[in-house]
């Protein structure tokens, strides 16, 4: 296992944990501290920037009047689709490598080769040419997701005038750099076709069947949230938010990132169950979601009196 990248996620995947744990306590304390008159100083601006970096969209409107400076570093939430531009183009830079690697005879360049060592790697090590597949199976899946995601970032979605900070831009451009290269990493860099099997497994199988099921329901859900938007001729008349119904929503406010966490734990499956740095990738993926999923529930729950109270915030029955 490439030593250095697992102990990265496993890094981030706590960090998110931590976030996600502060801010429960913080909202379980927010009315408590309003009826006190709030807190101020050092403790206030840590947590206007602490709220400022993990809130983006209608959440920000959770972390009351901002400070001018900090409304310095925000960007439109619509550069969301800049993640998915970068994700099509490198992580297809990268399929189309390792096919080559895999099927033609080729080799990967040389600086993709550096990094693999420099991140714990060995080229000569030990693997299965069916390991190699697996790989390029889920390199293929994570592709066509962004190919999936950018088309309704440009069709589908209908953006508001929402912004996200700075910080978070750079992450996503980064994070989907990382998560393609974290996928090559999984196979020894002096592949060559003589060695691929491309062995058909079950949990091939399984992973790809809970691909599909699993973008087909977050496709569903997003054409839901887009719909609020929209007249019945498809003609946006609104940019305002409403109660979303339909399909997932009816167990949870934010079905859109359970069905995002299904689709890495697919990979995972499709990976043979037995990757760790690929579920450290998914514990990140998780948190990250969870984090997002919670304020935006509390953003519902908030602004809708009738806002059903069966429904959790991520995971139906769960959280």
């Amino acid at each position: 296992m490439p030593a250095v990248l697992g102990v990265a996620w496993a890094l981030l995947a706590a960090a998110f944990l931590a976030a996600l744990l502060l801010l429960l306590v913080l909202l379980q304390r927010r009315a408590p501290a309003r009826r006190a008159g709030g807190g101020g100083g050092i403790s206030g601006v840590v947590s206007d920037i602490f709220q400022d970096l993990i809130r983006y969209g209608k959440t920000k409107r959770g972390c009351g009047q901002r400070p001018a400076w900090l409304r310095l570093l925000q960007v439109p939430k619509r550069w969301f689709t800049h993640f998915y531009v970068v994700s099509v183009l490198w992580n297809g830079f990268l399929l189309i490598w390792l096919f080559r690697a895999e099927f033609l005879g080729g080799s990967l360049p040389s600086w993709i080769q550096h990094v693999h060592r420099a991140l714990g790697r060995d080229s000569q090590s030990e693997d299965t040419g069916n390991e190699h597949f697996s790989a390029l199976l889920v390199l293929l899946l994570l592709w066509l997701h962004s190919c999936r995601r950018l088309a309704e970032c440009l069709w589908t979605s209908v953006f508001s005038n929402g912004v996200i900070h700075i910080v978070q831009y750079c992450f996503g451009l980064g994070y989907y750099v990382a998560v393609g290269s974290t996928v090559l990493c999984q196979v020894p860099t002096n592949v060559r076709n003589e060695v691929l099997s491309m062995q058909i497994c079950w949990y091939h199988i399984v992973g790809i069947t809970t691909y599909i099921w699993a973008s087909l329901h977050q496709h569903r859900c997003l054409v839901i949230l887009a719909n609020l938007r929209k007249s019945k001729s498809g003609k946006v008349v609104s940019l305002g938010h409403s109660v979303p119904f339909g399909d997932w929503f009816e167990r949870v406010s934010c079905p859109h990132y359970f069905a995002e966490l299904l689709i890495y734990v697919s990979m995972a499956i499709t990976l043979g169950f037995h990757n760790v740095t690929w579920w450290c990738v998914v514990m990140y993926v998780l948190f990250n979601q969870a984090l997002a999923a919670v304020l935006c529930h509390e953003f519902y729950r908030k602004n809708f009196s009738s806002y059903p109270k069966h429904r959790t915030a991520f995971i139906p029955f769960v959280f």
